[in-house]
């Protein structure tokens, strides 16, 4: 899904202003709280722009000095207010290019997660907003697409270092756990108990591992290469 940055794709003014969600301190990150309350809050569909503006304590001109709508402002909320996975978990570990370490951290962390917090409970009214409004159908597509980019790379590095079947597709290995982490988010949506973290990172191994290179053929031959053939013969002339 790589369409460029969300708000640009949106068609935003080019100012110095534009990267709001950069800047803690200034009007456009109060703007973009606000906008994550009132969105978890009432559902895109009944979050007023104006509502928006008051919570901050601002107009609903700050709002259109700096964004196109409300679709926008939802696109640049969620980017705020949801951590980017990947440099959180370089940060904390260290991977040292391990594809396959990092699929299984990445995977194992899910389970860890708070379910009902208010990151998710935005991206799931920004989902069930994309249904109706096209506009945010393709901001969401937009902010996948980066992250689908970046998890592919990650992936190809592992084929690339003999850590990951080559055979195995990038996509459908990307479209795979972005399904997973989705299903986590509806999962949370309704309270369903995770399983234990020690049994969930057990399957998470057990998929990753099927991602390995296939074995040699070469490195471990049978002990006597002539037996089955030999075998074999004894039984078609005896039978």
């Amino acid at each position: 899904m790589t369409e460029g940055d969300p708000a640009a794709d949106a068609g935003a003014p080019d100012s110095s202003e534009q990267d709001v969600s950069a800047r803690p301190d200034d009007t456009g990150r109060r703007l973009l709280v606000a906008a994550a309350e009132v969105f978890a809050e009432k559902g895109y569909d009944r979050a007023g722009v104006a509502e928006i503006a008051r919570r901050a304590g601002l107009t609903t001109g700050a709002i259109y000095s700096r964004f196109s709508g409300k679709a926008e402002l939802l696109a640049a909320a969620i980017k705020a207010s949801t951590p980017d996975e990947f440099d959180q978990l370089f940060a904390e570990h260290g991977f040292e290019g391990d594809a396959a370490d990092i699929l299984n951290t990445v995977g194992g962390h899910l389970v860890e997660r708070n379910r009902n917090d208010d990151a998710s409970t935005l991206l799931l009214e920004a989902f069930v907003a994309a249904r109706r409004d096209p506009d945010v159908a393709a901001m969401l597509r937009s902010q996948f697409d980066d992250r689908r980019a970046r998890l592919a790379d990650l992936i190809d590095a592992g084929k690339d270092a003999g850590m990951i079947d080559t055979d195995v597709d990038t996509q459908a290995i990307v479209h795979f756990a972005h399904a997973v982490g989705l299903g986590f988010l509806l999962y949370g949506a309704i309270d369903v108990k995770h399983p234990d973290t020690a049994s969930w990172e057990q399957v998470v191994a057990r998929v990753v591992a099927a991602m390995n290179p296939p074995a040699n053929p070469t490195a471990n031959p049978p002990a006597n290469p002539a037996a089955t053939p030999t075998t074999t013969s004894s039984q078609e002339t005896n039978p």
